[in-house]
């Protein structure tokens, strides 16, 4: 009788997991529709050129998110007078599906690329990174110690000790837990009303990559001593999923011989979308324009 009664509870719970993936990739799918290209329409790369412009701004978008977040800082740094782009990190910006297919790997690799393809036009690189995106600048900027500048914006270096004990956990919690959320936002990441409501983050995740968020961050937080680039670190005090504390540890061990901490108030998580946004576009466009454009960087490096 045992075993009967056990094999049911297993078909229960498969049964129970299946409806659950079914529900949210269909939230998800119909919240954020495909265009013909395979990606959300809003979510692809941002390219921004400017004519007889030496230096670039390589922006690296946030876990589960898209260049989308980074728009306006986009445009405020081509208004004065650098060229642009953020690309669209592999799984991102498309179906739940695709972002489930992802890895860490993945993304590392597309971040080093794209600083490889902007680096390979321009004199000058400045790397910015927001959330997740902040841990893969800073590990590009230490493979790549010719970066001029640094911002990094709420970067995900210091998770929360719950996401830390998650990520060990995370095969176990895959076999009884397709997603973590049910595919739309937080509201607390993003304040501004009609911001959140043009969200194209996918609100969900699967263990494994939740599992992998974590592996980045703590392979950031490795080598944030070795970091040499002018670095410029923005944090909204009302972060919602990174504490002050946290901030302030790990901007004191960010190496960088300069360094600035700077914080914003009434903005969630997502501070380049958010109440803060003016704040946060100021603040980094005159970072660049003091340490790329004026390559203090390289030499701060010699």
């Amino acid at each position: 009788m045992i075993p009967y009664v056990l094999l049911a509870i297993l078909i229960v719970a498969a049964v129970t997991r299946a409806a659950s993936r079914r529900r949210v990739e269909r939230t998800v799918a119909a919240r954020l529709k495909l265009g013909a290209d395979g990606i959300v329409p809003g979510a692809g790369p941002i390219e921004l050129r400017t004519p007889g412009s030496r230096d670039a701004v390589l922006l690296i978008h946030g876990f589960g998110d898209s260049p989308d977040t980074l728009r306006f800082l986009a445009a405020d740094l081509q208004a004065r007078g650098f060229s642009v782009y953020a690309p669209l990190l592999p799984g991102h910006g498309r179906t739940l599906e695709a972002f489930r297919a992802s890895a860490r790997g993945t993304w590392l690799n597309a971040a080093r690329d794209a600083y490889a393809n902007v680096a390979a036009h321009y004199e000058r690189v400045g790397v910015v990174g927001l959330s997740m995106g902040g841990a893969l600048a800073v590990l590009v900027s230490i493979d790549q110690p010719q970066v001029n500048a640094l911002a990094l914006l709420a970067p995900y270096i210091e998770p929360p000790r719950t996401l830390r004990l998650f990520a060990q956990v995370a095969p176990a919690a895959g076999v009884v837990m397709p997603y973590f959320g049910r595919g739309v936002g937080n509201p607390r990441s993003i304040r501004d009303p009609e911001e959140r409501a043009r969200s194209l983050g996918y609100g969900a995740a699967t263990p494994r990559l939740l599992a992998d968020l974590e592996a980045v961050a703590r392979a950031a937080r490795g080598v944030l001593g070795r970091v040499r680039a002018p670095t410029l670190y923005v944090q909204s005090r009302d972060d919602n999923r990174l504490t002050m504390e946290a901030a302030e540890e790990t901007f004191a061990a960010i190496g960088a011989p300069v360094k600035r901490l700077e914080w914003v108030s009434g903005s969630g998580h997502v501070i380049t979308v958010d109440y803060a946004r003016e704040r946060v576009s100021e603040l980094v466009g005159s970072w660049m324009a003091e340490y790329l454009r004026s390559g203090s960087g390289a030499s701060l490096e010699s």
